[in-house]
This record gives structure tokens, sequence and C-alpha cells, in this order.
């Protein structure tokens, strides 16, 4: 087929894909819930906070499978990504990871998200595990790893949360953490599921 007009003809099939692809993603129903596990996949770049005895990698599978696993049994939604991941839509998206410091013991817990939308959720789940968690909270979005988390852009999710659960690089958090991990991922998956107006029981950790 002979085509006088080629740049012509090419920017109309690129309109025309346009269009298809926003009319599909605006019909395409968003998935419960993105879980996410923080670095895991990476082999270059930011790889993860390590320890002396630890690996943050490590430990953010530990918990992003164990809520996903409970999420699940709970007959919720559940998408489990790793720190690579498409454009997908969501209802609730969670970044699973454990934060370091140069000063061993100056760093804790805390929260990021990318929007007010997330605000009250946010604000729930601190509520959550600062009855639990008995040790230092940074205020929300302290970092710019934080405010700007890469995967804010391709999960495009009506609430967000990038939940740092303490540091590994503090021996007295760490032992306080590691033989709760899965009790803390249950945690995480009672607020999720709450936050979706599920009936679920609450844990003790």
């Amino acid at each position: 087929m002979n085509i006088k007009n080629k740049p012509a003809a090419f920017f109309a099939i690129l309109i025309i894909s346009l269009m298809a692809f926003i009319l599909y993603w605006g019909t395409t129903k968003p998935i419960d819930v993105v879980i996410q596990a923080g670095h895991e996949g990476r082999t270059h770049g930011n790889t993860g906070a390590v320890s002396k005895h630890y690996s943050e990698v490590k430990w953010n599978i530990l918990v992003a499978d164990e809520v996903t696993r409970i999420l699940r049994s709970w007959d919720i939604e559940v998408k489990r990504v790793p720190a690579k991941v498409g454009i997908v839509r969501a209802k609730i998206a969670v970044a699973i990871h454990f934060d370091s410091a140069n000063t061993p013991c100056h760093s804790g817990a805390s929260i990021g998200y990318p929007s007010m939308d997330s605000y009250d959720f946010a604000q729930k789940w601190k509520r959550l595990y600062r009855g639990y968690f008995p040790y230092q909270w940074h205020v929300d979005n302290f970092t710019k790893n934080l405010e700007n988390y890469y995967a804010y852009k391709w999960i495009r999710a009506e609430k967000f949360l990038v939940l740092e659960l303490g540091e590994i690089t503090c021996d007295k958090q760490t032992k306080w953490l590691k033989p709760r991990l899965k009790k803390v991922a249950h945690l995480i998956a009672y607020a999720i599921a709450k936050e979706l107006d599920k009936e679920v029981p609450k844990p003790k950790i």
C-alpha cells in the first residue's frame, strides 16, 4: 500500500492508539491491594539496607509474602510485586521497608505517601503500629525517598503507603522485630482490610 503522507498517517495511528489506551485504562477496574517488597529483585543501585546480621530485602520479602497470604485468606484480591513493576491500578498499595542509619539506633519507624488522599490511612496505621512498636518515629515523608518514592508513578493507587517498620541497623530494634515479623505482617494486613471495610480479627503482637 502506497501512503503518500506517511507523517500524517503515523500521527493518526498514534492518536488512535492513545485514545484506545485511555479508554482501556479508564474502564479497567482497579484491584483491591498491591503489596510490594522494597528492593526485591534489584541487583544494582539501591539494593536495600544491610546490617551485621540481617538483610532488609529478606525481611521485606518475608513480611510482604505474609501480608499477601493473610489478605488472600480473607478473600481480598492482592497483587504481590517486586521492586520493578509495570503500571497497575489499585485501591490500596503498601510498600514494605526497614530503615537503616549510619549511626545505629538513630532511625526507627516512619511513613511515606504521595498525597493527602493517603493521609487518613497513614495516621490510622501510625496510631495502630505506635501502640506496639516501642522505638523512635519520624515525621511523615521525612526523606526524599519517602516523599518521592519511585513506585508512586507506576502503582496508581487511591491510597499508597510506604512503611518503614523499624531500623535494621539497631540491635535493640532488631531484637524486638525479628520474633515478631509475621505478627507485624498480620497487623499490616489488618490495617488494609479495615481500610477496605472488611470485618477481620485484630491481631496481637
